[in-house]
């Protein structure tokens, strides 16, 4: 086929245009949704662990952390708190168990934060809550294959937005 387009591969490529673009409207909609379905996801674990020290905000903090020792900023960078008070919960974490934060040896004004060993527990066990929820996801290689495309979409947007707040939207002007 030579460079020239026909009309129904014109007519093709404008309906996918407005398709992409009525989805990527609704797509700070749809991510807000899940967001706060996870949360709830969340705290139906937590009631059936019959944990009740702790939110599914505070959980999720627990998730972010992880295995890793991080400094709060780069806690703060990586996790969404929704409307959260962040140092507030961080503080309750710290002061329930489930964190253990200590003073970096670098710069004493930052501070350093792993879990304690009841914040490993419920690492794990939320852990386990996720590949359950993976491996229903993911049954079949396609599926596997339609998650792995739509973290990546996700992750290309996220970086599309950052550049925007980056840059002040200069470049997409």
């Amino acid at each position: 086929m030579s460079g020239a387009s026909t009309a129904a591969d014109l007519v093709v490529l404008s309906r996918e245009r407005v398709s992409a673009g009525r989805a990527y409207q609704d797509l700070a909609r749809v991510i807000e949704r899940l967001h706060r379905r996870f949360l709830d996801v969340i705290r139906i674990e937590l009631a059936r662990l019959r944990l009740d020290d702790i939110s599914p905000v505070q959980a999720l903090m627990v998730m972010t952390i992880g295995g890793e020792e991080l400094s709060v900023r780069d806690l703060i960078e990586r996790g969404y708190y929704l409307g959260s008070n962040a140092s507030y919960n961080l503080k309750y974490l710290v002061e329930a168990g489930y964190v253990d934060r200590t003073q970096s040896q670098r710069d004493r004004r930052s501070a350093r934060l792993k879990l304690a060993p009841k914040g490993l527990e419920l690492w794990g066990e939320l852990r386990r809550m996720e590949t359950g929820h993976i491996d229903n996801l993911a049954r079949t290689d396609a599926e596997a294959t339609d998650v792995e495309a739509t973290y990546r979409t996700l992750r290309r947007l996220e970086r599309t937005w950052t550049d925007v707040i980056r840059y002040d939207g200069s470049d997409f002007e």
